[in-house]
């Protein structure tokens, strides 16, 4: 995904194009984890292309909790490992894209009689920073008493509080950090398509040897062979699998605190859905990331401040929608969060009408057979099964590790070429934009650490008044123009819901900015009045079904689409 791809993307030719050529790597997915492989793949010299049966972070990586941190809980599971492997994530993302890794504070209120108290959750704080390299540094945590912490959260419960602590971890927009790897792996030789879905592994003497492809665009279908296939499908991965299951599959490798030895894998996916709320800044005002314990059954809960409007979540429980059909929130979920709200903020009395939207995503958790979902862990896992390289499981933070370890897997079965390239920094250094006087710090930030290399030219793009926020958030106009012209945009839902979030973030889905909008898509994409019209009826369709909250139909909006 290349930035002089044409103004929409990929077009009819140039999918066949490549869709008629043979690859090192074949990477099915377009999440976090397969942008992360085509990345790492295309840096070794390796001929390597991804495609994904719908859009560019369409699953789970546009649906996380938008947090990237190491994971307190998981160190009470035991998973050191993953937790130090994830703090020092962390910490390269919040060097290498400020502006779209970014740090978050984290405020946690200590009543007496809740649960965990000052001493035990101080102390996981010092063993949280001692992993981040952060020994010396106190100010990444403190005690403060009820009085100071009030300033700090100012809309909390207040009785019985004795207190809070105050610790650092990091958030992002987790849909635009697919694309900033995507565009790093293009500028190194890796393509990605979109709309292109692999109907079938195609086997030769029991190995896998190549796909049968899908062109979403024209139905067209297409076979390639590829000399290895990684089904980097997250919770969509067994039913690639379960085309040789009847085959004996050798387990690579588990990512765990003890390694395991190679072993008839035996992974199962145990899909979690976690589902989150956004409210207005000024209905729910965290300056601070408050975390708490859900009164109902103690698990972990937050609200914090995301691009403009407040964050809320998240639930953990068994998924078993089919997983064709779009994750959503259930009325039940909805009510645990809005307990939970009511539980930490009773002064502010938010009601369900404060809701601006709602989303959920499906987590591809393996399965140890605990009974409470929260209890699973977030390893991920790596297995060959008939020359089908499978990668699941894992969190957004490790998506870098998560991927150097199915290049371990690659190396074992290709040659890396000599034009490997050998450095360990994942991003290039951002275009330098300090000397446009157009541009505050905050924007400045974000263009960098949105587009990085391609920063002045997203900055080029603008027309009079595109350096503006969209009301109530904090994306630019030109974040619209400039994907619609070069981010393989094919649906509108692909602008407004992953290119940008102001689906999410704007009441309605954005109904009241469609008409600009819809210049900005005609001019760029070359869409018609009647093609405008067809996607925007689609579009509210699918807003109103999956990110409305249940039982909600705006009338307005309604009539937009009916």
């Amino acid at each position: 995904m290349k930035a002089e791809n044409s103004k929409q993307g990929f077009q009819s030719n140039q999918v066949a194009d490549l869709l008629c050529q043979d690859w090192d790597v074949l990477v099915i997915g377009g999440g976090i984890t397969g942008a992360g492989i085509l990345l790492e793949a295309a840096r070794r010299g390796w001929k390597v292309l991804l495609v994904e049966q719908r859009d560019f972070a369409w699953g789970t990586s546009s649906r996380s909790s938008k947090l990237v941190h190491g994971g307190l809980r998981y160190m009470q599971q035991g998973k050191f490992g993953l937790t130090l492997d994830s703090v020092h994530e962390r910490q390269r993302l919040l060097e290498s894209v400020a502006g779209l890794v970014d740090p978050q504070s984290f405020a946690f209120g200590d009543y007496k009689g809740r649960k965990p108290g000052r001493w035990l959750f101080s102390f996981g704080l010092a063993i949280y920073d001692w992993m981040a390299g952060r020994q010396g540094q106190k100010q990444t945590r403190r005690y403060h008493r009820a009085q100071d912490f009030l300033m700090l959260a100012p809309h909390i419960d207040r009785r019985n509080l004795l207190g809070g602590l105050c610790y650092q971890d990091a958030k992002t927009d987790d849909a635009r950090l697919v694309f900033r790897v995507l565009q790093e792996a293009g500028a190194n030789a890796g393509q990605a398509l979109n709309y292109v879905g692999v109907d079938r592994i195609l086997y030769r003497d029991g190995l896998a040897y190549g796909a049968s492809l899908i062109d979403a665009r024209n139905k067209q279908r297409y076979e390639i062979q590829a000399k290895v296939i990684i089904n980097a499908t997250g919770a969509w991965a067994e039913k690639l699998c379960s085309q040789s299951i009847s085959l004996q599959s050798t387990s690579l490798q588990v990512h765990e605190q003890e390694p395991q030895q190679q072993q008839v894998a035996q992974h199962k996916l145990r899909p979690l859905r976690g589902s989150h709320l956004l409210l207005p800044a000024w209905r729910l005002p965290v300056a601070q990331a408050v975390s708490f314990m859900h009164p109902r059954d103690g698990r972990p809960v937050f609200a914090y401040p995301w691009e403009g409007v407040s964050l809320v979540g998240t639930t953990d429980v068994d998924h078993h929608t089919d997983l064709q059909t779009e994750a959503s929130i259930t009325a039940e979920e909805v009510d645990y969060l809005m307990e939970a709200l009511d539980f930490q903020f009773p002064q502010l009395q938010i009601r369900r009408s404060d809701i601006i939207s709602c989303y959920a995503g499906v987590r591809p958790v393996i399965d140890s057979g605990k009974a409470d979902p929260s209890k699973e862990g977030r390893d991920h896992a790596i297995w060959l099964e008939n020359g089908l390289l499978t990668v699941t499981g894992g969190k957004l933070t490790t998506f870098r590790l998560i991927a150097l370890d199915v290049m371990k897997q690659i190396a074992s079965l290709l040659p890396v070429p000599a034009s490997a390239i050998n450095d360990d920094s994942l991003f290039k250094p951002a275009d330098d934009l300090s000397g446009d006087a157009r541009l505050d710090h905050a924007r400045r930030t974000r263009l960098q650490g949105h587009y990085g290399t391609l920063a002045a030219a997203v900055l080029a793009a603008a027309r009079e008044g595109e350096l503006n926020y969209l009301p109530g958030t904090l994306t630019m106009w030109v974040e619209l123009r400039w994907a619609a012209r070069h981010e393989a945009v094919q649906h509108l839902e692909d602008l407004l819901l992953r290119r940008t979030r102001i689906g999410l973030l704007l009441r309605h889905g954005g109904l009241a900015l469609l008409p600009r909008i819809k210049l900005i898509c005609q001019t760029e994409l070359g869409w018609n009045d009647a093609y405008w019209e067809l996607e925007q009826a689609a579009y509210l369709q699918l807003w109103n079904r999956y990110h409305a909250l249940p039982g909600d139909l705006n009338p307005e909006s309604q009539a937009a689409w009916a």
